[in-house]
């Protein structure tokens, strides 16, 4: 049914003996399968490899099954050398196998404590965790970000000092800088054009 712009759903299989117009009766009715009984398909029994298709077995049909496949207590009389498949186990109950105190007695005892997996923080992320292992870290951090703010102060001066020479040499008019509540200098500006320094670019010097 594939490659086909509409699909029938599968009906009911009919599976009969001897054709006694049978086929010419279901042969207008649209999903019903035809089947002889000598003649068995998997994939029309089975399709799709799902079970549970509804099949309709006919009185011959249904009693030569025992002529043509045979039981455990009697053989086939319609094929040579054919038996039918023997269960691998006398007792086909496996629950209650695995049950029995002769395979429990054999197994270990089963493991009741429970291990939850505790989630490992990252040192470098997690402060706490890096105290754990480094107590003097919490002071290296504070004297890390002292040093890149009294850095950038320094870059921020320095900035501040050439171009006021530059503007001085140039005879502009220079704004005096404003000192804000904070402690931190703000540089006025000078001119309507934004320059590379007034961009908050910040730098780090290393003490030696």
């Amino acid at each position: 049914m594939r490659n086909r712009c509409r699909i029938w759903h599968r009906g009911p299989c009919i599976i009969y003996n001897e054709d006694n117009s049978i086929i010419k009766a279901f042969r207008n009715m649209p999903g019903i399968t035809l089947l002889n009984i000598s003649k068995l398909n998997i994939l029309k029994l089975v399709p799709g490899g799902h079970k549970g298709r509804f099949c309709i077995w006919t009185e011959r049909a249904f009693h030569k099954l025992d002529d043509l496949y045979g039981t455990w207590c009697k053989a086939t009389s319609l094929k040579r050398n054919y038996n039918l498949p023997m269960h691998k186990m006398l007792n086909i109950d496996f629950s209650r196998v695995l049950k029995s105190p002769e395979i429990q007695r054999a197994l270990r005892a089963p493991c009741k404590k429970i291990h939850h997996e505790v989630l490992k923080k990252d040192q470098l992320k997690n402060l706490r965790t890096m105290l754990k292992l480094i107590p003097y870290a919490k002071t290296t951090c504070r004297y890390t970000i002292l040093c890149q703010a009294e850095n950038h102060e320094l870059q921020v001066d320095k900035a501040t000092a050439s171009l006021e020479a530059k503007l001085d040499e140039k005879g502009v008019p220079v704004k005096k800088t404003v000192v804000r509540k904070e402690g931190k200098k703000a540089v006025g500006i000078k001119k309507q054009k934004s320059h590379w320094w007034e961009k908050g670019c910040s730098y780090q010097e290393t003490n030696n």
